[in-house]
């Protein structure tokens, strides 16, 4: 029985005990989570650490082979994403110096078409290795140069055959025939158009930065200088007659002649100062001035003007050859009219489906 009570006696005192250490514990804790509290508190709010990208710059290699004995020129590496194909062409002619950008042609297959310059890599490319085709395009001229010969050399050689210059006419018959007035007037009709020309290739046109091959120069001076001479030649003729129906016919001719010229200016004025609202392109509109009010009857309207100024300038002279040239350049006009009609119905369909390419309510 003493036994007995002298267990219970220590059990309780073992529960007792353990109630204390359990007690004691919590309070420990409390007061270490109190403390830990403030400490955060005054710390003040937690910054997340910065997450640091690593961005990986895709390279490409670009494989260039000759398009004929496709033989490897070169390989230009480390081709960023963003590259285009006339930086390619830049890094081209480092390393090829004898072929510099402007007579460099470059396709994706052979027999394809050449790759334009602001296309970039990123699109074309398969995979890291890019496979090019090269093509010499020959000796290159700016679209610049090309204007100002085909059109200084008319202007200069109409004046040496006006001037009747030696080895050109007879001396004797020149200086004794009289010149008709209209020899004058076709002389000074024919430097203007020509002036307007130069004028507006180096202020008014927006003249691509691109290059054509050195034998397009070619023909087209031949081109232009050579009916110049020929429509020269014969205007400017000691036996030249004059139009049948006097000065009535030349005065006419004459007016809207100048007519047609302000027109083709004012229209092609309009041209190099287009419309946009917002991102978009707007098809261009006529405005107060009334030589503009031909967009609401045509898309081109400066081949129309120019057109008009031939035909006027055949009647005032009167001559063959002005209007062999006056019909090539209404068939060549046609063509490119038609084409930018084209062009026109796809990106403007509500502006343009009811006008005409060139002719109002004919072509």
């Amino acid at each position: 029985m003493f036994k007995r009570h002298k267990s219970l006696a220590s059990e309780r005192k073992r529960e007792i005990f353990s109630r204390g250490v359990t007690r004691s514990m919590l309070k420990n804790d409390l007061r270490n989570f109190h403390c830990l509290s403030q400490l955060v508190l005054s710390a003040g709010p937690l910054k997340s650490a910065p997450v640091v990208k690593h961005s990986k710059s895709a390279h490409f290699e670009i494989e260039i082979l000759d398009a004929q004995t496709r033989k490897q020129i070169c390989i230009v590496d480390k081709v960023v994403q963003t590259s285009t194909i006339h930086d390619v062409k830049q890094k081209f002619h480092k390393a090829c110096p004898k072929w510099y950008p402007s007579r460099v042609g470059l396709q994706l297959e052979r027999g394809g078409p050449f790759l334009k310059d602001y296309i970039t890599i990123q699109s074309i490319a398969a995979s890291s290795i890019v496979t090019l085709y090269f093509t010499d395009l020959g000796q290159q001229v700016s679209w610049t140069t090309v204007f100002l010969a085909e059109y200084t050399g008319p202007l200069l050689i109409y004046l040496l055959f006006y001037l009747r210059i030696p080895y050109i006419y007879d001396m004797k018959e020149s200086s004794r025939r009289f010149r008709h007035p209209v020899v004058h007037l076709a002389c000074f009709c024919h430097c203007i158009h020509y002036i307007r020309y130069l004028l507006e290739t180096l202020f008014v046109h927006k003249v691509s930065a691109g290059h054509t091959p050195l034998k397009n120069l070619i023909k087209g001076c031949a081109f232009y200088w050579g009916f110049t001479s020929w429509i020269a030649y014969y205007i400017n003729h000691p036996q030249y007659t004059p139009p049948s129906f006097g000065n009535r016919q030349v005065t006419v001719s004459a007016i809207n002649f100048l007519i047609c010229e302000a027109g083709n200016h004012f229209i092609n004025v309009i041209l190099a100062h287009p419309n946009h609202t917002g991102i978009n392109a707007c098809f261009p509109s006529p405005n107060y001035n009334p030589f503009t009010w031909m967009f609401f009857l045509v898309s081109c309207p400066n081949y129309t003007y120019e057109i008009g100024s031939w035909i006027s300038f055949t009647v005032m002279t009167q001559t063959l050859p002005v209007g062999i040239f006056t019909l090539l350049m209404s068939i060549q006009m046609s063509l490119w009219a038609q084409k930018k009609h084209k062009i026109y119905l796809k990106k403007f369909n509500s502006y343009v489906h009811r006008k005409s390419a060139m002719i109002p309510f004919i072509l």
